[in-house]
């Protein structure tokens, strides 16, 4: 059982838990993964050949499809991308705290 979010974070917590389901139940899984765990994904692999800048403009690219999507009233869409660009900064934080592909 998890433990519960802070008090006044529970929507945070909920964000934090939808990425983290994407990541690992939903399409990263099914197009990114291969059965690889997160930090041995090709997203962190790149990221060791060529930086954080990989992940960070992953993240912006994600961002702004998902601006478009949200203009578009595509509500599902957008949330996709922002949850796949809540994934790209994890994987950076990840590089850049020494985890990832090499570990």
């Amino acid at each position: 059982m998890k433990p519960p979010a802070p008090k006044g974070y529970e929507t945070l917590a909920a964000v934090l838990q939808a990425a983290l389901t994407e990541a690992a139940e939903g399409k990263g899984r099914d197009r990114h993964a291969s059965g690889e765990p997160f930090e041995r994904q090709p997203m962190m692999a790149i990221t060791a050949m060529v930086g954080v800048g990989f992940p960070l403009g992953q993240a912006q690219k994600k961002a702004q499809e998902a601006a478009r999507f949200a203009q578009a009233g595509d509500t599902a869409r957008a949330r996709a991308e922002i949850l796949g660009g809540i994934n790209y900064l994890a994987g950076a934080l990840v590089a850049l705290e020494g985890g990832g592909h090499d570990r």
